[in-house]
C-alpha cells in the first residue's frame, strides 16, 4: 500500500485497532457450532440464487458469486479496504481543488484522530450489519455475511435459525443480482457516492458559518424532527443531491426486501413470523439506541427499506415485474425522490 495523502489523513492501523477494541463480542458459540453456521450460511447464499432469479427474472452470472462469511473483525477489515478505495479519488479531487496538504505533524496527529473516529463508527456498525454486498472499489465485489450478528439476531427474535439465515441470504443475493445483472449500476453508485462525499467535504472558508448553523439546528436533530448529523453539514443543494442518492438506495433496499418476502413459506416456512418480528426489531426500543441511530442517519436507512418496498410493490402491481425491471435500463430510469413517494409518477414517466 503506497503512502498517499489519504493515508496521512487517516491512520488505517489505528482505525482497525480501535474498531476491534470497541466492538462488543459476539454471542457465545462453540467452535463446532461456529463452523456449522459458517458452512450453512455459505450454502444458503448459493442456494438463494435460483429463488431470486425466479422472482426478479434478472439473470446474474453465478461465477461472480463470491461469498465470504466473516466475523466482526473480518467485516471491519473488509470495509476498511473498501473505504480507503472509495475515498482516495475524493481526497485527490479535494487536493486539486483546495490545495489540501497538511504538514507532517498535523497529518500525524490528525490521522490518528480520524482513524480512531473511523474505527469507532465501524465498531458500532460491525455489531449491526447482518450482510452486505461489498462493491469493493478497485477490487472484486463480494457478498459478506456476518455470522455472529446473524446468530445473535435470530436468538433475540426467537425464530427458526435455518429459515432466518436463508431469509437474510435472499436479501443479500438480491443485491448481488442487482449489481451483476445491471452492468452500469456499480460504477454509477460509486461515482454518485464519491461525488457526494466531495461535495460534503467542509470548505474552510465557510466553516464558521457551517458550525453556527449546526449549533442552531442540533436540538432539532436530537428531537428527531430535523434529519441526521449529515443533514446538518449539508447545504440545500447538497441535501437535494443526497435525496437523489437516497432514492436509489431506497429502490435497492426495497427491492431486496420484497424478494426476501415474496419467496413465501414454500422456501422459508416461517417467513411471516420472521418479517413481523424483524420489523418490530427495526423499530428499536432502547431510547439511547434510537438517538444514536437518528444521529448516524440509521433512521433514514430504515425508511429506505419501507419506502423502497412500497415503491416496488406498487409498480409491480401496475405494470408487472417485467415493467418494473425497466428501472434498470439506465440511470435516467431510476426513480427520483418524488417518484419513490409516488410510484404512479414513475410509471407515467417511464411507461407513458
Amino acid at each position: 500500500m503506497t503512502d498517499s495523502l489519504l493515508d496521512r489523513l487517516v491512520d488505517w492501523d489505528v482505525a482497525n485497532a480501535t474498531a476491534r477494541r470497541m466492538a462488543r463480542p459476539g454471542p457465545q458459540v462453540s467452535a463446532s457450532e461456529a463452523a456449522d453456521v459458517v458452512a450453512q450460511l455459505h450454502q444458503l447464499a448459493i442456494s438463494a440464487q435460483p429463488h431470486v432469479q425466479a422472482i426478479t427474472t434478472m439473470a446474474a452470472p453465478s461465477r461472480d458469486a463470491q461469498v465470504l462469511v466473516v466475523d466482526r473483525p473480518g467485516w471491519v477489515s473488509a470495509n476498511l479496504v473498501s473505504l480507503r478505495a472509495m475515498l482516495e479519488p475524493v481526497v485527490d479531487k479535494l487536493t486539486a481543488r483546495r490545495g489540501l496538504d497538511p504538514g507532517p505533524l498535523a497529518a500525524a496527529i490528525g490521522g490518528k484522530v480520524t482513524g480512531a473516529q473511523a474505527g469507532g463508527m465501524l465498531a458500532f456498525f460491525s455489531t449491526k450489519v447482518l450482510g452486505q454486498y461489498d462493491l469493493h472499489p478497485g477490487g472484486t465485489p463480494r457478498l459478506l455475511l456476518v455470522a455472529p450478528n446473524v446468530v445473535q439476531t435470530e436468538r433475540e427474535m426467537g425464530v427458526d435459525p435455518t429459515d432466518f439465515r436463508r431469509w437474510v441470504c435472499l436479501h443479500e443475493e438480491t443485491h448481488r443480482v442487482q449489481f451483476t445483472a445491471v452492468p452500469w449500476l456499480r460504477q454509477h453508485i460509486l461515482d454518485e457516492a464519491r461525488g457526494l462525499a466531495t461535495d460534503l467535504a467542509p470548505d474552510p472558508s465557510t466553516l464558521v458559518h457551517t458550525l453556527t448553523d449546526v449549533a442552531r439546528r442540533l436540538p432539532g436533530v436530537l428531537r428527531g424532527d430535523d434529519g441526521s448529523l449529515l443533514d446538518l453539514f449539508a447545504t440545500p443543494a447538497q441535501r437535494e443531491r443526497l435525496a437523489k442518492v437516497t432514492a436509489v438506495m431506497s429502490l435497492l433496499e426495497g427491492h431486496a426486501d420484497v424478494v426476501m418476502d415474496e419467496v413465501g413459506p414454500g422456501v422459508v416456512p416461517s417467513v411471516a413470523v420472521i418479517r413481523e418480528r424483524f420489523s418490530q426489531r427495526r423499530g428499536g426500543t432502547d431510547p439511547r439506541d434510537r438517538l444514536l441511530r437518528r444521529l448516524l442517519g440509521l433512521e433514514a436507512k430504515m425508511r429506505q427499506y419501507r419506502d423502497g418496498a412500497r415503491f416496488v410493490r406498487a409498480v409491480v402491481e401496475q405494470v408487472g415485474m417485467t415493467g418494473f425491471n425497466q428501472v434498470w435500463d439506465s440511470p435516467d430510469t431510476l426513480p427520483t425522490p418524488r417518484e419513490v413517494a409516488d410510484p404512479r409518477a414513475w410509471v407515467r414517466r417511464v411507461h407513458g
